[in-house]
């Protein structure tokens, strides 16, 4: 697995009430992932970009939402979200990285 591959695997930090509540209280961050994701590639990345320890690792497929649009009807797309659970003591400061 190349370098290249890992920073692609990461798309974003999902953040919600709810994800923000799991990584203060638990230890476990929230990511959105690419489609072709592993669960392998993620932990990689995770511990390479962010030098954290990684105790585990969820893989969610998230179907996309059905709208309407008007009398039109139309789809969110559909993505992957990682949950990564890191080693105790561990955290992961997201305003330390530099892109």
């Amino acid at each position: 697995m190349n370098d290249q591959r890992l920073y692609q695997v990461l798309l974003a930090p999902h953040v919600s009430e709810k994800t923000a509540t799991a990584a203060e209280m638990e230890g476990r961050h929230t990511f959105r992932v690419a489609g072709d994701a592993t669960k392998l590639e993620v932990r990689k990345a995770v511990e390479k970009i962010f030098d954290v320890n990684v105790r585990g690792v969820q893989i969610v497929n998230v179907p996309g939402k059905t709208k309407r649009f008007g009398s039109k009807e139309g789809k969110r797309s559909d993505w992957k979200k990682a949950i990564v659970r890191l080693a105790e003591g561990q955290d992961i400061d997201f305003m330390g990285i530099e892109g």
